[in-house]
């Protein structure tokens, strides 16, 4: 199951109201690509569909596909606030490889489908 901590709820919450539209439920997703095969990825929706996990913690109800459920059990989102700037983090126990950023990672049983990394020092 995919956790939601206090802090993220509560930002959450602040973010959802700002939207106005009681309809508007957090999607988790994943899609395949990034440096290591899947990126991480939230978006509001209204639209639950029927193979949807539907996680609700702390005021806050999130949707979940089927592949995302997979590669992220056991996954934590969290809020963080640092000197260095604020905003939402994945701890994911099933990435065993992820890039430097964070937002790319493979599973130990699905590479997903990497994209090939551009070196930035070329033109």
């Amino acid at each position: 199951m995919i956790t939601i901590t206090s802090q993220a709820a509560a930002k959450l919450v602040e973010i959802l109201k700002q939207q106005e539209d009681p309809d508007l439920r957090l999607r988790l997703f994943t899609t395949k690509g990034g440096c290591h095969g899947f990126t991480y990825g939230m978006a509001f929706d209204r639209e639950r569909r029927a193979d949807d996990e539907v996680v609700a913690q702390n005021g806050i109800e999130v949707l979940v596909d089927p592949v995302t459920s997979r590669v992220m059990a056991g996954a934590q989102i969290d809020y963080i606030r640092s000197v260095s700037g604020e905003g939402f983090t994945v701890r994911n126990p099933n990435a065993v490889e992820t890039c430097g950023c964070g937002h790319s990672f493979r599973t130990r049983d699905d590479d997903g489908e990497p994209d090939p990394c551009e070196d930035a020092t070329t033109n």
